[in-house]
């Protein structure tokens, strides 16, 4: 007897094609603004459009930006690189029924990074109610300085991709 295997795909698309609901409903759940300190707003359909909007000049102006993420064609997320200056920080915002895949997530935006000769390193900005940073190190980044961002603090981490 044959037993098929199944092979979890991510793919990263456009936030435009999400549906505006689908994001509502993830940026609205209480667990996600818990590690989130800029989120100071209520999201609703304006939100999204601004958010979409936002993003998208991002892509407009440096060639790259935030992805919806897909794992089996099911939206879990969004994420990817944004330019502040002249670094490209990573960001990744998970519905929390997928934090679980934060990692694999992470590796193949990191690959996506390694492969892009514009990157040459990435930086992160966690909050420091962010506990769980093993993932993080694993991936090889390192610890740089606890900074703020629009008048929150940070904790700043660099990942060397070349």
């Amino acid at each position: 007897m044959k037993v098929a295997t199944l092979k979890h795909e991510i793919t990263f698309t456009r936030l435009s094609e999400i549906e505006s609901s689908e994001i509502i409903a993830h940026m609205s759940e209480p667990r996600i603004s818990e590690h989130m300190p800029l989120l100071k707003f209520k999201w609703d359909e304006a939100s999204v459009v601004n958010f979409i909007t936002t993003k998208e000049k991002c892509w407009s102006r440096d060639g790259l930006g935030h992805w919806a993420i897909l794992f089996d064609d099911k939206y879990v997320g969004w994420g990817g690189f944004q330019k502040e200056g002249d670094e490209w920080d990573f960001g990744l915002v998970l519905k929390t029924d997928s934090f679980g895949l934060g990692t694999r997530i992470s590796k193949k935006a990191i690959e996506f990074a390694v492969l892009d000769p514009r990157i040459p390193f990435v930086t992160f900005l966690l909050p420091p109610s962010r506990k769980k940073l093993r993932a993080l190190e694993r991936l090889g980044a390192i610890f740089v300085a606890e900074i703020e961002y629009e008048g929150e603090r940070f904790l700043k981490y660099r990942l060397e991709t070349k």
